[in-house]
């Protein structure tokens, strides 16, 4: 199955503390999503005022191919707000949760159905398509649940929004949450978040169990530890399922860059799918393996994100790895003035942290 991946960064990713996105940043990234294939944007909250709802407009006069959602409370100035930009999807978030319904709000279980279906009939008056949100659904009460959800699915919903609001789930939960509301004729998404680093193996547990749609921020940008990431479930669902969810992944590196400069968060050296480091190679067995066939140390091939393998001289390198890197440059020109500069390298590998630089191996040979 292809799930349908719909990307939040400029909402859920842009409400990160201290995180705001220009108006050009955000067609900046909206492009770059488009063009990596992602199928729906959820772009913003309209009622957050009148710098949201234009930028929500500018991004559907691109025409993209993916739908432009936007999210909303159950409340009807959020809703006017939002069919005011003529967004081609509507979200709607009720709490599902007896903490969100009764410390949030102060309300009953009988007062969050009652608003559903009241805003419902609003907006399908509209002729609107619109999906519901199921905030804290990891939380919720298994039956409840399921009333809220036929409840959905009568109202005329598109999809059921599952959201792991604190991101204390794990795929095991996650299983047999999306297990139990399969037997409804209504499209499941999941939404998760990172607080326990787990919210890529709890989407692609979503995806197994059969849900229809996966939120994600580029990097796992979002609220607190963040959200699922782009990069790392569009890249699972390849390696672990081989489902090709129509997202590019030669896209991963210039989306990460553009939101990081955008966001002014780095990207780690070493995070998974986007980080300059993660076909790096040091450990001599690592290397020897290498040498004789990449997949013994790498996941997929680095060309399909637009990353090079790279093999670095360092503590726990050994000869090989630094006879190649000496073969690599071209500074020597016989056999014993390798041999020489082998055990020289490896030492001054050993005591200096971070590796050795090309630059570095170079001098050591050019006296020689």
């Amino acid at each position: 199955m292809k799930p349908t991946i719909i990307d939040t960064t400029l909402r859920d990713g842009e409400q990160t503390p201290g995180v705001l996105f220009s108006l050009k940043e955000k067609i900046k990234i909206a492009l770059l999503l488009d063009k990596a294939g992602v199928h729906a944007i959820e772009a913003g909250t309209p009622v957050n005022g009148k710098c949201e709802q234009e930028a929500i407009k500018e991004i559907l006069k691109l025409n993209l191919n993916a739908d432009i959602i936007t999210w909303n409370r159950a409340v009807m100035k959020d809703i006017e707000c939002s069919l005011e930009t003529g967004a081609d999807i509507i979200h709607i978030s009720l709490p599902v949760s007896d903490l969100m319904i009764e410390d949030k709000l102060g309300k009953t279980k009988q007062w969050v159905l009652e608003k559903l279906s009241a805003i419902s009939s609003i907006i399908q008056k509209e002729k609107v398509a619109f999906s519901i949100g199921a905030e804290d659904a990891t939380r919720a009460d298994k039956h409840f649940l399921l009333d809220y959800a036929l409840l959905a699915h009568e109202a005329g919903a598109c999809r059921l929004r599952l959201c792991d609001t604190v991101g204390i789930a794990d795929p095991f939960s996650v299983l047999d949450l999306i297990d139990r509301l399969n037997v409804l004729d209504l499209d499941l998404e999941f939404h998760g978040h990172n607080d326990l680093g787990m919210a890529t193996a709890n989407a692609l547990a979503a995806v197994k169990a059969g849900a229809e749609a996966i939120d994600t921020t580029v990097m796992g940008l979002g609220e607190r530890a963040g959200n699922t990431p782009l990069e790392e479930i569009a890249m699972a669902l390849r390696v672990n399922m081989g489902t090709d969810a129509g997202v590019k992944p030669e896209f991963m590196k210039i989306l990460a860059k553009t939101v990081s400069a955008a966001a002014r968060r780095p990207i780690s050296r070493g995070k998974s799918v986007v980080g300059d480091d993660i076909f790096a190679h040091e450990s001599g067995i690592h290397i020897d393996g290498m040498t004789k066939n990449p997949v013994t140390y790498e996941p997929y091939n680095p060309k399909l994100v637009g990353a090079i393998r790279k093999f670095v001289i360092g503590k726990h390198s050994g000869p090989k790895a630094v006879l190649q890197k000496i073969e690599e440059l071209r500074c020597c020109s016989d056999s014993e003035s390798m041999r020489w500069a082998v055990p020289k390298i490896r030492k001054i590998a050993a005591i200096q942290k971070g590796g050795i630089s090309d630059e570095q191996i170079l001098g050591i040979i050019a006296p020689h």
